[in-house]
């Protein structure tokens, strides 16, 4: 089993920066990408940014420019920066980890964190 905690999480005001952290831990052999979800109250869970292993990076339209995602392989770790935030920013977000392997042989599976919330308010 794997679990992933989350921590960084709270409350900024607008313009203001947070940093997001997400250590996965139990049997892991590999994972091919983490990442970050956000979802805000009555909407759907949505991506907010993915990193692989090799560190190819994926952001949505409305966080590029303003946050980076970075990862600690040896750590199985993934971070996000986020600048400049603004109130739309404002949800729970959750670290997700993607082709989990627990030996080299399986192909692995999809684990979430219990994720965090982050508001953005002044």
């Amino acid at each position: 089993q794997v679990q992933l905690v989350e921590s960084g999480g709270g409350l900024v005001q607008p313009g203001g920066s947070l940093r997001l952290s997400c250590a996965a831990s139990g049997s892991i052999f590999s994972i091919y990408a983490m990442g970050w979800y956000r979802q805000a109250p009555g909407k759907q869970r949505d991506l907010v940014a993915t990193i692989t292993s090799g560190g190819r990076t994926e952001y949505a339209d409305s966080v590029q420019g303003r946050f980076t995602i970075s990862r600690d392989n040896a750590k199985n770790t993934v971070y996000l920066q986020m600048n400049s935030l603004k109130p739309e920013d404002t949800a729970v977000y959750y670290c997700n980890a993607d082709r989990v392997r627990s030996t080299m042989w399986n192909t692995g599976r999809e684990y979430w964190g219990q994720g965090t919330q982050v508001t953005v308010s002044a």
